[in-house]
């Protein structure tokens, strides 16, 4: 058989005569995309995406049809090479519908794949389960129990009822995991002699620490605290998430190698240049540990007291003077933690005051309620106006009534005050609970928003310093969810990975199919199976105590939510060569946005699902039934 030659990308190779340019160059272990050549069957060229430039020749040519010359000079990817497979891909894309990753997947700030997690559960696989969590969230105990779980506002299962219990699930085999002698330990690459400092010991510098131990550096954690776990020690009251289990958790990271230092607050006990100086790379999350002020007269006064230092004082068994009515002023979770606390640490009346009604409230419904069935009086439409002083302490608090108006910025209609509707009650303590903010002494040469948070980049999460980066609350646009801060962190640390190598490599989300036009009528022939409900303390058993207020699943009621699930994400998504390569190129399949089809799916075979909406007209299933199973198929 004769040789050729030929020049590949300024690679001299050689081959057979006969042979194509595909052939060649996958022969020399150069690649070349493809989505409809296999080597069975004729050759069709359909896809487009073997697309090449040849030296002479005006056109580009098809690789995997083009039979090789000797001599030729070829290019696999030159600007016009790349820019033609990418709109060969656009076009395929741009009818082509499905769920790469699952609603629930796509909804969570950590990138937990919960659809996959959900399954195994499903399943029995308890510690595979548990494993791939933790691919992306070190601190699932912790999380599952008080997370606001986004993924489940996202789970298609309410079309047809309620959505899975993820987060629940979630905390369930992380639980089974920190009960087994055998606790899951990640594998650990081998030490790189790089040092990284974490300053700030919550979600997401805890993450951080984790993450960069997988990767072999050295990892120390500097918190101003006496014991590590940041706002989920101190930000969230006992009966949500026990301290035991943030012990555990933590314990996992520190038996990893990190090194972990209390009491240690920058600019107070440690400059923070020093750290710079004795460390390779410095990520900084320091979080929101300041209440945000409520803006009226007397907010000064003693008896007056922000949502985060009154659960952090409760947290730390700080004694307070609770008196025998609390007020609480807002509407979120950190309002309910609040407000169930006081009743816990003995307040006679507690009340919420809200400025919108109960359906615009930002808490958990599940708050609320338990918040009600404990005793909890919340009063809407109203807002402060003054906090009144009587012998030096705060005892009034006047309140503006109000009604809702147009919508705001939010999507929630805006509250009117009500000229002349004013009342006032008489309380013992007051406690703001309408925001978080971060406190920044000792870094002040870090560049800042105008929000007073740390002016991080989006993707690289690099600051005005070399080599200091910085995550979670303390960022852009600030306090967020716990699972936002530990997303926040596994980004960061890939990216700072990538720095102690030599070269910033940004964070780029990927680009994904979604299925947004779905209702319950195509879910109209599921059966109607109800999530399993968590075993609680009654109100009366729990009211007077820190105990734990959910006593989690049993294994059966647990595998029995998992069996809800729909399966939405693909389940190809890892093998997939279109997904692959979309992300590759960097597709926008949006510019040809036009009619999509939407077409009906038949699953009817034992072994393969017929779905047109994903098919890319490569004809292969077709050539391949046709010329190697000698069976014609359409």
């Amino acid at each position: 058989m004769s040789v050729i030659h030929l020049n590949i990308n300024g690679k001299e190779v050689q081959g057979n005569l006969g042979d194509s340019i595909l052939d060649i160059a996958r022969a020399n272990g150069i690649e070349i995309p493809t989505m409809c050549f296999d080597e069975r069957v004729e050759i069709y060229g359909s896809c487009g995406l073997c697309v090449v430039e040849v030296e002479g020749i005006p056109k580009l040519l098809r690789a995997c049809a083009t039979v090789a010359s000797d001599g030729m000079v070829v290019n696999t990817n030159t600007k016009r090479v790349i820019e033609n497979r990418r709109t060969a891909l656009e076009l395929l894309l741009s009818d082509h519908v499905g769920d790469c990753y699952a609603p629930c997947k796509q909804a969570c700030p950590g990138n937990t794949d919960c659809q996959g997690y959900v399954g195994l559960i499903a399943n029995g696989e308890f510690k595979e389960a548990l494993k791939l969590i933790k691919n992306k969230l070190p601190l699932p105990a912790s999380i599952g129990r008080v997370c606001p779980h986004p993924c489940e506002d996202a789970c298609r299962r309410q079309l047809v009822e309620e959505p899975v219990s993820i987060a629940y699930l979630k905390s369930f085999v992380a639980d089974i995991d920190l009960r087994d002698k055998e606790a899951f330990m990640p594998d650990m690459a081998p030490k790189t002699g790089k040092k990284v400092a974490v300053i700030g010991g919550g979600p997401s510098g805890l993450s951080a620490a984790y993450f960069l131990r997988t990767m072999g550096h050295e990892v120390i954690i500097y918190d101003q605290m006496p014991q590590m776990g940041g706002m989920l020690r101190y930000g969230i009251p006992e009966y949500r998430l026990p301290g035991s289990v943030i012990d555990q958790e933590i314990a996992i990271i520190e038996k990893m190698g990190a090194k972990l230092i209390n009491n240690i607050k920058i600019g107070r006990d440690i400059d923070f240049e020093y750290i710079r100086k004795e460390n390779d790379a410095v990520y900084v999350s320091v979080g929101a540990w300041k209440s945000t002020s409520l803006r009226v007269k007397g907010e000064d006064l003693p008896g007056v007291i922000g949502g985060i230092d009154f659960l952090r004082n409760a947290n730390l068994n700080v004694p307070m003077e609770i008196g025998g009515c609390v007020a609480v002023v807002g509407g979120g979770n950190t309002a309910m933690d609040a407000c169930r606390t006081a009743v816990r640490l003995g307040a006679k009346e507690v009340y919420v005051l809200y400025r919108r009604t109960q359906d615009e409230m930002p808490a958990e419904d599940i708050e609320i309620k338990e918040a009600q069935e404990e005793g909890v009086i919340f009063k809407f439409l109203v807002a402060p106006t003054e906090i009144i002083e009587e012998n030096g302490k705060a005892r009034k608090i006047r309140l503006q009534k109000m009604e809702l108006g147009e919508e705001d910025a939010s999507g929630r209609r805006k509250p009117v005050p009500i000229e002349g509707e004013i009342e006032t009650l008489d309380v013992d303590l007051i406690i703001g609970a309408i925001g978080q903010q971060s406190s920044l002494e000792g870094f002040e040469n870090i560049e800042k928003t105008k929000k007073g948070t740390i002016a991080a980049d989006e993707n690289t999460f690099t600051t005005n310093i070399e080599g200091v980066f910085a995550g979670g609350d303390v960022i852009n646009k600030g306090a967020d969810i716990a699972i936002k801060s530990i997303g926040d962190a596994k980004k960061a640390t890939d990216v700072i990975h990538s720095y102690l190598e030599g070269a910033v490599i940004p964070y780029r989300r990927p680009f994904v199919v979604e299925r947004h036009h779905l209702t319950s009528e195509d879910y109209k022939d599921r059966e109607i199976i109800h999530r399993s409900p968590m075993p609680h303390l009654s109100a009366e058993d729990r009211k007077y105590n820190f105990n734990e207020v959910n006593k989690g699943f049993s294994i059966e009621e647990a595998m029995k939510d998992a069996k809800r699930c729909l399966e939405c994400g693909c389940h190809d998504v890892f093998e997939c060569k279109l997904f692959n390569y979309a992300n590759e190129y960097d597709v926008h399949p949006e510019v040809y946005a036009g009619e999509v089809h939407l077409r009906e799916h038949d699953d009817a075979h034992p072994f393969i699902v017929r779905n047109a909406d994903k098919c890319i007209l490569c004809g292969l299933c077709v050539r391949v039934c046709d010329q190697v199973m000698d069976n014609g198929a359409l």
